[in-house]
């Protein structure tokens, strides 16, 4: 039977944002460990914070509903989160793996973003004001969460990108070296 009202859709986005939220709160400290910049780290730990008390508004809002906060995977989340994980197994240098780690996170906060947007705008034409201002609630800390993130990357993008300056200079010195002593090398032999 397909299922025919905007409360049946609100209630299934809820239990997707539910199951996004509980895999954020096992691949924050993840990203916090493996973030070199102590303020980057700190963002993350904040925000796992901040993603606990979102899991417990969405069981809030549950309990109003009279439903059950499970029986949804979010499939989008957990593909982002996967992605991010793969990220973090790079070998890459610190400031350079905090710029990647910041991508990855920000792609999560504008998933979250547009998810609670749609939501909030659900609750508010159901008249479920208490639930709109909980949502709203949510929706204003992962936006203060994105913004924070795009700080950060303006402080740590410059210096992966002098990384890898410093790091393609390193490379050529070596591969000059190489043919200076294949050059020296073969005048020897000869």
């Amino acid at each position: 039977m397909a299922k025919g009202s905007l409360r049946e859709l609100y209630i299934d986005e809820l239990r997707d944002l539910y199951n996004a939220e509980t895999q954020l709160t096992k691949a924050l400290p993840k990203m916090a460990k493996n973030a070199s910049n102590a303020e980057l780290r700190q963002a993350f730990e904040e925000h796992l914070r901040q993603t606990s008390e979102h899991v417990s508004r969405l069981e809030q809002i549950f309990d109003l509903l009279e439903e059950k906060a499970a029986g949804k995977k979010c499939l989008g989340m957990e593909g982002l989160v996967k992605e991010g994980g793969e990220t973090m197994q790079e070998d890459y240098e610190d400031a350079v793996m905090d710029a990647a780690i910041i991508g990855a996170a920000q792609r999560v906060e504008h998933y979250e973003i547009a998810a609670y947007g749609t939501v909030k705008e659900f609750a508010q034409l159901l008249g479920e004001d208490e639930q709109v201002s909980l949502l709203e609630q949510t929706l204003d800390e992962e936006k203060q969460t994105d913004e924070r993130l795009t700080q950060l990357a303006e402080e740590i993008n410059p210096q992966a990108q002098e990384a890898g300056e410093g790091r393609e200079k390193e490379e050529e010195g070596e591969r000059g070296e190489g043919k200076r002593r294949t050059k020296t090398s073969s005048r020897r032999a000869a």
